[in-house]
């Protein structure tokens, strides 16, 4: 009996073992079929990497507005598109648009991708196409606001702003955020101008920031407005200009300008020029860039509400702009 009973457990020990054996050779757990398994998920993410790629411009063109002379813009500009060429792994060209509304356009009709707009600029791309995006603000002195400021000779008998009926008024163009549209909606405001046009005695387009401080330092124009501290953009060519010109008075705040994307790129491709340019706070050399260009001392993120208070500015100026 003990005999048979050892002879049982014998063959259910076997048994219980040949079982075992069967359940490591089962399909799930076959060698070489997980492996499998990832090498079709890396093939479909390397195609899908493909696709988005496919997507991708031949060309990425940056577009500047004049707020300096051009052909000084051109030349500082290389090394950035240099630089943004080689971190994106796409050729980058700027190119120096002739003013603001012409940058606008070339991002409307998809012939500039990244636009280095002003605040008015950028309010009226999103005015007038729904693919305008402002995705970086630059920051100044550690503000990523501004004012506009008047600027007089030295030696003018000009003390306050109620003063500047009469006088000439240069400023860069007509649709400049701190160049015109500001402190004429200031004098509108703040001092019961109806008509900013026969307030003055003239109106002089100079194309530029400094070119409207020229007007006033060789006496041509009485008063320029420009960004806080345009004068300093002069200095090298004409060291007298901090001596010569004074600022009368300042306006509000202004959202500082922005970085805007075509939404029409793909998002990771926009999500990497953000990346790129954040990463230039800790680069002083691209920085040293960014404020030969603009005089920006950094660069941060930006929304679209952050120019709501330019969009209630534009509204007055809408109907003679558009």
């Amino acid at each position: 009996m003990k005999k048979l009973l050892s002879l049982l457990i014998v063959l259910a020990l076997a048994f219980f073992m040949a079982a075992c054996g069967t359940g490591e050779d089962t399909p799930e757990e076959t060698p070489g079929a997980e492996p499998e398994a990832e090498e079709t998920e890396q093939t479909d993410e390397a195609a899908g990497e493909e696709a988005t790629e496919a997507d991708y411009p031949d060309e990425l063109v940056m577009g500047f507005v004049p707020s300096q002379d051009s052909a000084n813009i051109a030349d500082t500009i290389a090394p950035l598109a240099d630089r943004l060429s080689e971190e994106l792994g796409i050729p980058v060209r700027g190119e120096v648009m002739t003013n603001y509304t012409a940058t606008v356009e070339a991002m409307g009709n998809n012939q500039v991708h990244i636009g280095f707009l002003p605040p008015f600029g950028y309010v009226l791309g999103t005015e007038r196409y729904d693919h305008i995006q402002a995705v970086l603000k630059s920051v100044r002195h550690g503000s990523s606001t501004y004012k506009a400021q008047y600027v007089v000779r030295t030696d003018s008998d000009i003390q306050s702003l109620e003063d500047l009926e009469g006088k000439i008024w240069a400023f860069a163009d007509p649709t400049s955020t701190s160049g015109y549209l500001f402190p004429a909606a200031q004098l509108m405001d703040d001092y019961g101008v109806t008509d900013v046009e026969n307030f003055f005695s003239n109106l002089i387009t100079a194309g530029g920031h400094d070119n409207a401080l020229i007007q006033v330092l060789e006496g041509d124009a009485d008063v320029a407005t420009t960004f806080d501290d345009a004068r300093t953009a002069i200095e090298e060519d004409y060291p007298e200009v901090m001596d010569e010109l004074r600022i009368l008075d300042y306006t509000d705040d202004i959202p500082n300008d922005t970085i805007s994307v075509s939404t029409n790129l793909p998002q990771d491709l926009i999500d990497r020029i953000i990346e790129v340019f954040l990463s230039f706070n800790d680069d002083p050399e691209m920085i040293e860039i960014m404020e030969s260009v603009y005089n920006w001392t950094g660069i941060d993120t930006a929304e679209d509400s952050d120019y709501d208070v330019v969009r209630s500015v534009y509204e007055k100026f809408q109907d003679q702009i558009n």
